[in-house]
């Protein structure tokens, strides 16, 4: 099995994934947040940074594009090769935010499959970098998916990536896996799974309702437990130590990028919305996390934590 790291929005950047990929070496494909080309340029200052190799050594990273627009795709794609070296780019068909799908992008493009096969086949007989999708199942049904896995078919996809919920559904619901199912059976195209996959239960459970399927993206579950992957390969679980070294490195890291406490304190509070749940009765700890206002508060209060309590 193959494991991704997914594409998460305002988390998942080149300081996350060094310092991910430092403590957990487990995993095989890290996915960048979306660059978002326009007429202007390709990629931004912040996405250069993102992108650049001497800030991703040792990783496989694909960046991500999202836009609706051919020529941006292709123009972005390009420069990733020539200047940056990177032979895969990903599109992005599944970002659920109201503000993107308004503009006709990410989940909102699923609603026009005509206009997505005109983009997928200008951008095929342009770019000569691989190209993959990280897709969900439609904009507003699930019986979307019969129309865009026929657009899909028609093209020699790297990979297929499909997270089996429709743009409606945020991240509610269950992913649901009667779709996938008929993915499996009618893509062409080789297939990743991408959804609520947040321990190793749930990814033996995914294993034997699909023993062909041998790659898997995870997100949420890693931020929950980034030692998810270490349980499930070797049955390795977390120790605090190493949670702790992993905290400070990334705390260090933001810090020196960051100017002033409070972004930096904003990014610490995003990531322990997650990371709080592998400690019992942490009620207190998280308000306590969510209050903070000054660094030297912060400190002290993630010092007792890991000295007072105990990882599940």
């Amino acid at each position: 099995m193959k494991f991704y790291f997914a594409p998460l929005e305002g988390i998942a950047g080149y300081i996350y994934r060094n310092a991910y990929h430092t403590f957990f070496p487990y995993i095989d494909k890290y996915f960048t947040p979306f660059l978002s080309p326009n007429q202007n340029r390709a990629l931004n200052p912040k996405e250069i940074r993102d992108v650049l190799p001497e800030h991703n050594r040792g990783m496989h990273v694909v960046p991500q594009i999202l836009t609706n627009n051919a020529e941006r795709f292709i123009r972005a794609a390009r420069e990733l090769k020539e200047k940056y070296g990177y032979e895969e780019v990903n599109l992005n068909l599944g970002c659920p935010s109201a503000t993107v799908v308004t503009k006709g992008k990410g989940a909102g493009f699923l609603a026009k499959p005509e206009e997505l096969n005109a983009f997928l086949e200008e951008v095929f007989e342009e770019v000569d970098s691989k190209i993959s999708i990280k897709t969900r199942i439609g904009k507003d049904a699930p019986e979307e998916l019969y129309k865009l896995i026929e657009v899909f078919n028609k093209y020699p996809l790297h990979e297929l990536i499909i997270h089996p919920r429709v743009q409606a559904d945020y991240y509610n619901n269950k992913p649901n896996k009667e779709m996938f199912a008929y993915a499996v059976r009618s893509s062409k195209n080789p297939l990743c799974y991408n959804g609520d996959i947040v321990t190793k239960q749930d990814y033996e459970r995914f294993c034997e309702e699909f023993p062909g399927i041998g790659c898997v993206m995870l997100g949420r579950g890693l931020l929950r437990t980034p030692a998810l992957i270490g349980r499930i390969k070797e049955n390795k679980e977390m120790d605090k130590e190493t949670l702790k070294a992993f905290h400070d490195r990334l705390y260090a890291d933001y810090k020196e990028s960051f100017s002033g406490d409070v972004n930096l304190l904003f990014k610490m509070k995003e990531l322990w919305f997650y990371m709080i749940h592998m400690f019992p009765d942490n009620e207190k700890y998280a308000k306590k996390i969510k209050k903070a206002s000054r660094l030297r508060d912060y400190e002290e209060i993630i010092d007792h934590l890991f000295r007072e309590r105990e990882i599940i």
